[in-house]
């Protein structure tokens, strides 16, 4: 009977972290949605919602205490808990990036922007959410090949972070105006970058879910 209970428990662990892990895809989508469309109002859902996902992650953090105490879980099962936890805080990391892409949109007044560069950012924020969806995903099925895959596409993002802060370091060298808005551009790619850093950091706990392994996905990570 206990085992039952555990195992419903379990499953509903999950399902709050799947349901966190799409709150932070949403928030990622929509603060780069309203920095590209200079939309404040978006921007300031994200920051709203923020409250929201911190909620669940200490609510998951909780609970995953409460069971470990309570039920003394062995091998996958403790393992499954301690993913969830580590998961989630990177999680709530993401969220925290969303945030700040989201106050850039608030900050910025009508300075001289580069749409070519913004096109990128665009671009790059659809790859990384690509993978923060792709992620929960492989985190469902506990998928370690998916999860090796998902890391893998990191190295596209450090591309176009490093693209993205040459071209616009270019254009504030030829055209001083765009000092500003090109000082935020840097700031929000280093962000989207970020995002994709803990992208890679869940990829681990899925391969550490799956095998027991603390396996070093992308040596570059915290460069």
């Amino acid at each position: 009977m206990l085992r039952t209970q555990f195992e419903e428990e379990l499953l509903n662990l999950h399902n709050q972290f799947y349901e966190m892990g799409m709150m932070v895809s949403n928030a990622v989508h929509k603060s780069v949605r309203s920095y590209t469309k200079h939309d404040k109002v978006l921007a300031k859902e994200v920051i709203e919602n923020d409250i929201t996902i911190n909620d669940m992650e200490t609510r998951l953090e909780k609970k995953s205490f409460e069971m470990i105490a309570l039920q003394q879980p062995v091998t996958t099962d403790l393992r499954t808990i301690i993913t969830v936890m580590k998961a989630s805080s990177d999680l709530e990391r993401m969220a925290d990036h969303a945030v700040s892409i989201a106050k850039s949109t608030i900050r910025l007044k009508g300075e001289t922007r580069i749409p070519e560069i913004e096109k990128e950012i665009s671009d790059m924020s659809d790859y990384v959410k690509k993978m923060v969806d792709n992620v929960l995903v492989a985190y469902v099925k506990t998928d370690e090949k998916d999860a090796r895959t998902i890391a893998n596409m990191d190295h596209r993002v450090n591309e176009s972070f490093n693209r993205i802060y040459n071209a616009t370091i270019k254009n504030m060298q030829s055209n001083p105006e765009t000092v500003i808005s090109g000082t935020d551009y840097v700031n929000v790619a280093s962000y989207l970058e970020r995002i994709g850093d803990y992208v890679t950091n869940i990829c681990e706990w899925i391969v550490y879910l799956a095998t027991g392994k603390i396996t070093e996905l992308n040596t570059n990570h915290n460069e």
